[in-house]
């Protein structure tokens, strides 16, 4: 038997940047116990991120841009550098996918791969996301890039094994980007 939930109460703490609100429940325990919870659940909608990469110059295009939650948390400078990503809003995950990446990283790509879904933080936000990767080539560049409105991105191309690099000395730090880059590696993308 697996843990159910009764007698739900929601209330809405923050309709400001997204949607917070208090979950009051009773979980049924897979012994049959009634245990009364509380939690917080952040819903921002979900989302979607790529890897772009380049086979024969064996590349990857990540972006660095500032994390305000990032540096609430210790990163001193707030900048992150990550995969493109963004909220689907009202789009499909590919097309959401197709738009940030021109929008973030100045690239048109083809054909893009659905590589697998997850939840990144499972205890507190509804979000999932969706992964993707696509191969892209100079010819596919369309603008320089670096989002649009209040976004401020600087666009890198890195060498594959530069990438992996920094995820072991720290310098990246966003789980997309690594889960990405690992996939990647395993796959034999760059090999």
């Amino acid at each position: 038997m697996s843990s159910k939930i009764e007698n739900v109460k929601n209330q809405l703490l923050s309709d400001n940047w997204y949607v917070l609100r208090k979950y009051t429940y009773d979980l049924i325990k897979r012994n049959g116990e009634r245990q009364p919870q509380v939690r917080e659940v952040y819903d921002r909608g979900n989302g979607a991120t790529i890897l772009l990469y380049n086979r024969s110059k064996k590349t990857v295009l990540l972006i660095n841009q500032f994390r305000m939650p990032t540096y609430v948390n210790g990163n001193a400078s707030g900048m992150l550098l990550e995969t493109c990503a963004g909220l689907l809003d009202n789009d499909s995950p590919e097309d959401c996918i197709r738009k940030e990446a021109i929008e973030e990283t100045g690239y048109a790509v083809g054909n893009v791969e659905k590589l697998f879904e997850a939840y990144m933080s499972p205890g507190s936000v509804t979000e999932i996301v969706h992964f993707f990767a696509a191969e892209y080539d100079e010819s596919q560049r369309r603008n320089a890039g670096g989002g649009v409105e209040d976004e401020d991105i600087e666009v890198l191309e890195l060498p594959f094994t530069q990438a992996l690099e920094m995820i072991k000395d720290g310098r990246i730090k966003d789980g997309k980007t690594i889960m990405l880059l690992h996939y990647a590696q395993n796959q034999g993308w760059m090999a």
